[in-house]
């Protein structure tokens, strides 16, 4: 499996589409600062799941759009499509090929999309972790991002080895399913609760309702 081609519109600095093909070996891109080679890198993260806009050097979502120029107005959506090839089937998919889709809108809507079918960003979570592709992976390394990882405490490394090993999504799951027990045992509380506050007004009600057939 391996990053195939990515299609950018709309994105940061990207007001016209921009067409990045990937070929096996080392693909570079270079150009001087403000260039947009580091909105490349961040397009990648975004549109693999990332929802800090922090992350991607923004304050809030919306400044992920082409926001306008000088000569340019600004564009109402921003979208980001990542083309993998899948021969060798590293994702789940009975595809060769599988392709990731993300947009967003001014107004605040967003599209998911797997091999241009609608889904969540959930599903495509799921589909890359474990892959090496997940954003909290360190495929994709930024500058700074080196010295981070060797500083970084031993309970963050190890998600770092969790997602290597390809365990980290049955981790996830597990911590899924005891938050669902945690919270059916609670309803199960509540629902005691209920019926131990029923269980002491049968009693009067059994006396009135004696008293109200002698009546």
């Amino acid at each position: 499996m391996f990053l195939k081609r990515l299609d950018i519109i709309g994105f940061k600095s990207f007001a016209d589409r921009v067409n990045v093909e990937f070929v096996p070996g080392v693909t570079a891109v270079v150009g001087p600062n403000g260039s947009g080679k580091s909105n490349i890198t961040e397009s990648i993260r975004w549109v693999l799941g990332e929802q800090s806009a922090k992350s991607l050097r923004g304050s809030k979502m919306e400044d992920v759009i082409f926001a306008g120029s000088d000569s340019r107005k600004p564009l109402n959506f921003a979208e980001v499509t990542l083309t993998l090839d899948n021969e060798d089937q590293g994702l789940p998919l009975d595809y060769n090929e599988v392709s990731i889709t993300r947009r967003v809108f001014r107004s605040g809507e967003s599209d998911f999309l797997i091999n241009n079918q609608s889904c969540r960003l959930k599903d495509i979570v799921d589909l890359i972790m474990d892959s090496g592709l997940g954003r909290e992976a360190f495929s994709i390394i930024s500058q700074g991002k080196v010295e981070e990882i060797l500083n970084s405490k031993p309970e963050d490394r190890r998600t770092i080895f969790e997602e290597a090993a390809g365990v980290l999504k049955y981790k996830n799951r597990k911590k899924k399913a005891e938050n669902k027990l945690f919270e059916t045992q609670e309803n199960l509380n509540r629902v005691q609760d209920i019926l131990h506050e029923l269980e002491g007004q049968v009693e009067p009600l059994k006396i009135q309702a004696s008293m109200a057939k002698d009546f």
